[in-house]
């Protein structure tokens, strides 16, 4: 299996909390932010996805926080499709410090929504690959 895709990511001062942390809600930002590089880096754009009549849609999300991240620190955020039968495919990410530490592990699941008919595309993985230049970013 190949590397998983990766995105760096510098933590900004604003998205800490009270105790000097990143907030809780930010890892979420940065798994999307992975997620929508992914995409580019693929070949897909957002307008090219409304175009094609869907729009990806997280329908489960869990989060392991592991070590806490600070301002300033350097990260690194992965993601690896992992496609199986059906309407849903898994999102597995990890967000690590550049010294090795895992800061937090995601996993997930989602789908790609039908924009018209409010319903999951019955195969997302081929709908991916059709709209991708470089469909191997997707473990395709």
């Amino acid at each position: 299996m190949a590397e998983p895709f990766s995105v760096a990511v510098t933590v900004r001062g604003y998205e800490t909390d009270v105790q000097g942390h990143v907030n809780q809600s930010v890892y979420l930002q940065y798994a999307e932010h992975a997620r929508w590089c992914l995409l580019e880096a693929a070949g897909i754009s957002q307008a090219e996805l409304r175009a094609s009549g869907v729009g990806p849609v997280v329908l489960e999300t869990t989060i392991r926080y592991k070590r806490e991240l600070r301002a300033g620190d350097e990260t690194e955020v992965t993601c690896a499709f992992l496609w199986g039968e059906g309407k849903t495919f898994r999102m597995e990410q990890v967000i690590r410090k550049t010294d090795g530490t895992v800061a937090a592990e995601l996993s997930g699941v989602a789908g790609l929504l039908d924009l018209k008919e409010r319903r999951l595309v019955a195969d997302p993985r081929e709908h991916f690959r059709s709209l991708a230049t470089a469909p191997e970013r997707f473990g395709l």
